[in-house]
């Protein structure tokens, strides 16, 4: 007599491998309204413990400051995009 009743065995998962996390990124979402000044994103990025820099998205701009500087620097979309594929698509 078959006593699964139809049913499937379920197989064990197994235990997954714990891998220490390397980067953390951390959100502040300002948003009192889209069309104002101040409103935006900031990211937070982390290495291990030890700040990296801070990625500020408003409106209209995108802002990059290194984990030890004290001033940030303006980058266009235009070299965004172009620093990203350069760095994504290089070996194509």
């Amino acid at each position: 007599m078959d006593t699964n009743l139809g049913l499937t065995a379920m197989r064990k998962r197994s235990k997954a491998r714990r891998t220490e996390r390397k980067h953390a990124v951390y959100v502040n979402l300002n948003v009192p309204e889209l069309t104002k000044a101040g409103s935006g994103l900031e990211l937070y990025i982390y290495s291990r413990g030890e700040k990296l820099g801070e990625v500020d998205i408003g409106r209209g701009g995108f802002y990059w400051k290194g984990g030890g500087r004290h001033r940030r620097k303006r980058i266009s979309w235009t070299d965004f995009a172009a620093k990203m594929d350069e760095l994504a698509y290089k070996g194509s």
